[in-house]
This record gives C-alpha cells, structure tokens and sequence, in this order.
C-alpha cells in the first residue's frame, strides 16, 4: 500500500468534490465497490501526542449486503504532518488536527483527527514562599498555575485562567483566577485544579505588626493591658489614642484616625476614633482594631452610690386598704448607710392600685400589681407590689399527705375566702415550712420526702404555709386584720412510707369453683429496707372481669367463682401491685396422676400427666395447671408438667387442685453406660471350667460388679454351658456366652478344643 504523508489541502478538497460530483457506484457493476466508509467517518477523533489508534475501512460491495474490510488496502493522506500513518494505524507525534482520507476504487471517506498534548504534573508558582502579610498587595497576591507535559521539549502551559482555585480557610483568604485577596490572620491552603491534576500550598497570612496599645491622650499614659477604666456618670469626653506595637522592622505609629472603634454596649458609652462619650451607668467594652490587631479597654461607668438600698428588699403582697412604709438608704461606707428615702424621688407606675408619697409610704387601693421606684442621683431601685382583695381565711385543699421515702409531690392547693365568699387560689402566695426536715423538707415548691435509711416504715412530719413576714413597717387594714391570726395559717400532716420492693403471693395462680367463695392468697410485702409484712391490712383487691365477684365475710375478704370462665384478681398496696390470675370451674371430684412414680437417669426428664372428673362425670386435662413442688430440688425439679433428675437420690412431688392432693414419688438413679467381661476369649478343654467377672459401668462414672445379677446364656450349650458367670466346658467346638444386666450385654468367646496324647 502506498502511504502518503504529505498532500496539499487543496487536492483533498478537489478529491471531495471530484467524488460529490462523479459518484463511483452511479454506472457499478455487480461485485463492484460502490463506496468505502471509515468507522467514525465526518468526526472528530482526540488523540493524546503519542498514543496510537486503529482506524477501519469497510467497503459497501454492488448487490450484496454484507461490508469488506479494505483498511489494508486502501490508500491513506493526511492533510497535516502530525501524525504517523500505517494502514490506518495513526500515531500523533505532535499536537494539531489533521484530516485523514481513505480512497480506494475512486470511493473517498474522511475523518478527522485532532492531536492534544498529554499533560501530566500542575506546577504553582507564588512569592514570598506563601507567607504574607495583611498589607500585602500587587505581583505579591499573584499565583501562576503551569501544566507541565510529559516531553520535556514541550513547554509548560500557563493555565492560570483555566484553572479551578479555592482556599481551604476564605475567613484567612479567597483567590479567583490567580489572584489572592487578603481577608484575616491564619493559615489557609491555595489549591489549583486543571483537567485532573491538583497542585497545593500552604499560606500563611499575618500582621505586620506585633500588637496594638491604648494611651490616654491627656498625658500621654499607657493604659495596661489587665488595667480598666472607672469614670463617674458626670464625666466629661474622654481621648483615647491607638499606637501600633513594632514588628522588627517596623516603628510605632499612631493608627488613632485608621483604626476601628467599637462600643459594646453604646447604651453606656460611644467610641469615635477615641472619643469615648458616656451616656449612662454600666460596663462597656472600648476596642480597637487595625491590620488583624486588636486592643480593648474594660470601662466602668459608675454613679456616685453603688446602690439604693430598699427596705422590704422583696416584692410585697398587700391586701386592699393596708399601708407598707418602704425606707431606702445609700451605702456610704461599710456597714454604714445614709436615708435618702425623703430625698430620693417616688414613683408608682399605677396609682389606681397602689400610691406612694415622697417619703415612700404606700397605700394599697384596689386589687392588681403596681412597681414602686425610688431613684436618687443616677441610682434607681423598685419592687412590684401586688394588692390582693381583703381575705378572712385561708385553707388548704389537703390536710393529710402520704409520700414514699424519696418521693417529692406538689404542695397542696391553698385556698384565700374574700369578703365576699368567694375563693381564689393563693398557691404562690404562701410560705411553707417543716417542722422535721429530717423526714419532709420543702424545696422549689415541692414536698420532699428524704430518702434515709434511718427511716422507720412509716414517719410523720408537719408542713405549715402562711403569708410571707413583711416588716415593721405594715400597717393593717383595721376593718380585716387577717395577718398573724390563725386564719392566716394552714397545716398539713405528711406521712412518709418506705417503698414496697416487691409483692409475693403464696399462690402463683388461682382455682376456684363455680358457686364457692375462697380465701384470698396470703401476701407478703418486702420493703426496700429488708423488713417483711405479711398480710398487711391496707392492701386494696379487686377483680377484672365478670367470672368472680369480691365478697366481704366477717373473716374478711374472698372470692366467689360466678361462671366458668377466667378472671385477675389485684392486689395494690403502697406502690406496687400483684396480679394473679383466677381459674373459674365446675368442681373437680378425683384427680388422677400417670405415672404415680417414676425412675430417671441423671438429667432426664418425664412428663407428668394429671386428669380431673367433674361431679358430673366429665374429665379435663389438668397437666399444665398444676403447680407441682418438689420435696427436694437438689434431686428433682418440676417448672411445669415435667419432672427433671438432678442428682441421684429420692424425692417428693406434691400438687393440689381445687383440694385434691396428688403426689408423685421419684426415684434418680445413675444411667448404665457400659458393660464389660474380664475375659473375652477362653480356650479350654472339655470338662474344664472357668469364671468370668460382669462389671457395670455408669455414667456418674461408678463402677459395680453385677455378675450374680446377670443374665448368662449360651449360644451351644452342648460345646458350653454357664451358671452365674461359671463357664464349663463341654464338649469340642466354639460356643458364645452372653451376660445381659440394665438393657447391655457382654460376650465371651469360648472355644473348647481336645489336647493331644503326649507320646
């Protein structure tokens, strides 16, 4: 085949036409090659510099519709000289695009390859090493991305523009297209991503300068860096200067103008570039920041007192028409204050409850809250007063209370009766009190029983509520004085109980007859404390559903079966409750048990079977209710309806039903494992006799020697015969000797052959 690689573009062009215009397959004979095709043909291929591809021909044959594959025959051009061509193999050596043309028979096809070339490492190029600084700017924030290619002689490809970029930290710095913007102090990894390949660094940004300091201006004084500012309210403008800390190469400069001041709280104090305004009392803190630094100032605006001082301190409940004189003071010195209370200004914020005159006296006027202030150079101080209408009694909602040991409950409900008769709640108005914190104690508005162990079963305390104390300085409504009588005061008696761990019944399940009554099962509760009460008289039963009915008899308590069918009765004492379920039935005359004694191996089981007959003649499976015990467990256990050997031994099983007393006698006695001979093969002569040893072998691992017990038999009793583990020979011949003892037998061999006369 002739490959050229070099053909002018035009000639190509020419050959198109020339086959547009003259198609080969107009005047084709049959066999004839009506047109070539390229796999692809009218597209554009991409080929990495270097790397090969094979491309096909095939050619559509006149009246056939089946291909040929001419790609090795057919003659290849290429328009440029990038690419190797052999039999349509194509080789880029260099990167561009090519036209690829395959002619054969006057047929033309084309294709298009375009050579890329093959890039294989992301190179950054940035300055100062990556470290910067917050004043940085220019060529110093540029970072050029380069794609390096494989072949060394081809050069590095700036893709800075094409490249994807990101910042790993955008509170530090962002880059967009190569360029860096400085946003704050820290470190931050550059990474650049280009048609697969990722390059990375680490930047570090940080100020030029190593701190900020705080001046007064009067003065020029440093303020220390743990040193704070007391001003008084009256104080006029103060100055403030921001200076920089030098770096090592850099000088103090005075940033006053440049930095930025804040307040943080401008209710107390404003800041402009150091002008620091108070407004009003409070802390405020003044900061200034400049190039990724900062320095604060802690102020303290303060008014000539630290505090007005109000006497009640608390917020007071009046009733309507009663009077509360309020004194208030300035702290002047310790343990020493000044009465303001006629100079300091009064205010109520609603006079239609309560009103206040210039000394502080107030007067209760109609039912609803009202706040009292007291204000005295740049000081202030108030209480809510809240006026209830006038009441002549309280009470309690409870007068007895019961708790568990560590228990809490919510005090109970007090009731205020106005003049009128009417009750309100007056909860949150009451002060409670115990009078034995070691066994009740009032916390959060709740009754606390404590959890001692010093406790008894059951314990008492008395809890007292009454209105709160509000001074000397009340006045009470002449007409109504509730205050310190008896109406005024509530009591309630708390009992604490120790917690119930568990309720246990003496029966698990109950039977009981149609048209009977029955006495409830005994129960025994056991406190946590370890102390045990059987039967105790506070236990609540009731009974679910309509089978049975709860009686009351001069012995107590029982329970009547109504109709067949099932019930639960419930036993409910303190904090826990016991549930039993209840059989309802007709009565049961006799009880049969199968078997009425049994022997079991070690760790073997049998289940019993119980029937009950009715009066009427019918019969029940009684199996799964029993409730069968065992006089010894070590030997036998019973879960349920069957019986499990424990160890060797004997022991009772006992059940009743509706009355009926049943019992099982069982017998545990060792499995027989294995039985042996001492000898299995004899050779004697007639007339001899011999004796073997039976041994049996258990699973407990004891050995006995059962010989007499066995039973012996010979298989030829004419050749051998045996008694009791005695073996006589008989006569010439073999014969087999049997021991059979506990379902296991053991065989001797024997053979009885004739001795020779001695010559």
């Amino acid at each position: 085949m002739v490959v050229k690689r070099k053909m002018t573009k035009w000639f190509l062009v020419l050959a198109l036409l020339l086959a547009v215009v003259f198609p080969t397959g107009v005047f084709a004979a049959t066999g004839d090659v009506s047109a070539i095709s390229i796999d692809g043909e009218n597209t554009t291929i991409e080929l990495k510099v270097g790397s090969s591809k094979q491309l096909k021909v095939w050619a559509s044959i006149e009246g056939s519709t089946t291909k040929k594959d001419v790609t090795g025959v057919v003659t290849w051009t290429s328009s440029e000289n990038i690419l190797s061509l052999n039999n349509g193999m194509v080789t880029p050596f260099k990167s561009g695009t090519s036209i690829i043309q395959a002619s054969y028979q006057g047929s033309v096809s084309m294709i298009t390859i375009k050579a890329v070339d093959t890039y294989s490492k992301l190179s950054l190029e940035y300055k100062q090493g990556g470290k910067y600084s917050l004043d940085s700017d220019g060529d110093d924030l540029k970072v050029k991305a380069l794609a390096l290619n494989d072949n060394s002689a081809v050069d590095p490809k700036d893709v800075t523009e094409d490249a994807d970029w990101s910042s790993s930290n955008s509170s530090v710095l962002t880059i967009e297209k190569g360029v860096i913007k400085i946003v704050g102090e820290g470190k931050a990894t550059i990474k650049a991503q280009y048609s697969g390949m990722t390059a990375s660094f680490e930047a570090t940004v940080s100020s030029p300068y190593a701190g900020l300091k705080l001046y007064r201006a009067a003065g020029g004084t440093e303020i220390g860096e743990n040193e704070d500012l007391e001003l008084i309210l009256a104080d006029s403008k103060i100055e403030l200067l921001a200076k920089t800390v030098p770096a090592s190469d850099k000088s103090a400069t005075d940033v006053s103008k440049k930095a930025t001041w804040t307040s943080s709280d401008t209710s107390v104090a404003t800041v402009d570039d150091g002008t620091v305004e108070i407004i009003s009392m409070g802390k405020t803190t003044i900061t200034a920041s400049y190039m990724g630094k900062t320095v604060s100032v802690d102020i303290y605006v303060r008014a000539p007192y630290e505090a007005i001082l109000l006497t009640p301190s608390s917020d007071p409940l009046l009733f309507v028409g009663e009077t509360l004189q309020i004194s208030a003071g300035v702290r002047v010195a310790a343990n020493e204050t000044t009465d303001v209370g006629s100079s300091a200004e009064w205010r109520s914020s609603n006079k239609l409850i309560a009103t206040v005159d210039d000394n502080g006296r107030v007067t209760a006027k109609s039912a609803g809250t009202a706040t009292i202030k007291a204000k005295y150079q740049g000081i202030s101080k108030s209480l809510t007063v809240t006026v209830h209408p006038t009441i002549t009694k309280l009470e309690a909602e409870k007068t007895e209370m019961e708790l568990l040991r560590g228990e809490s409950a919510s005090l109970p409900d007090v009731k205020a009766t106005k003049v009128d008769g009417d009750k309100v709640n007056f909860n949150n108005k009451i002060v409670w009190s115990s009078d034995n914190e070691e066994v009740v104690t009032i916390e959060d508005g709740k009754i606390v029983a404590k959890d001692s162990n010093d406790l008894k079963l059951s314990t008492t305390a008395t809890i007292t509520g009454k209105l709160e104390d509000i001074g000397s300085g009340l006045t009470p409504n002449a007409a109504f004085p509730i205050r310190g009588t008896q109406d005024s005061v509530v009591t309630v008696k708390v009992t604490v109980k120790e917690k119930v761990l568990t309720l246990i019944s003496e029966e698990e399940k109950m039977s009981i007859v149609m048209g009977e009554e029955s006495s409830l099962p005994k129960i025994t509760a056991v406190f946590e404390n370890g102390e045990e009460v059987v039967d105790p008289s506070e236990i609540d039963w009731s009974v679910t559903g309509t089978n049975a009915v709860l009686k009351t008899a001069g012995s107590g308590k029982k329970i009547k079966g109504l109709t067949k069918g099932t019930a639960t009765l419930k036993g409910t004492y303190s904090n826990k409750t016991i549930s039993i379920p209840v059989t309802i039935e007709k009565k049961i005359s006799k009880i049969v048990v199968e078997p009425q004694s049994i022997e079991l191996n070690l760790k073997k089981s049998k289940s019993i079977k119980v029937t009950g007959y009715y009066t009427d003649g019918t019969k029940i499976n009684l199996t799964s209710k029993m409730d069968w015990k065992s006089s010894d467990e070590k030997v036998a256990t019973i879960p349920s309806s069957s019986v499990k050997a424990v160890a060797i031994g004997t022991a009772t099983l006992t059940a009743s039903y509706q009355g009926n007393d049943v019992s099982v006698k069982v017998n545990v006695v060792p499995k027989l494992k294995k039985l042996y001979v001492d000898e299995k093969r004899l050779a004697l002569s007639p007339g001899a006799v011999k004796s073997v040893v039976v041994t049996a072998e258990y699973d407990t691992g004891e050995t006995v020697v059962v010989t007499s017990s066995a039973t012996w038999t010979s298989s030829k009793p004419s050749v051998a015969k045996v008694t009791a583990g005695k073996i006589e020979a008989v006569a010439k011949g073999s014969s087999s000797i049997k021991a059979k003892y506990g379902g296991k037998t053991a065989t001797v061999s024997v053979s009885v052959k004739v001795e020779k006369a001695k010559k």
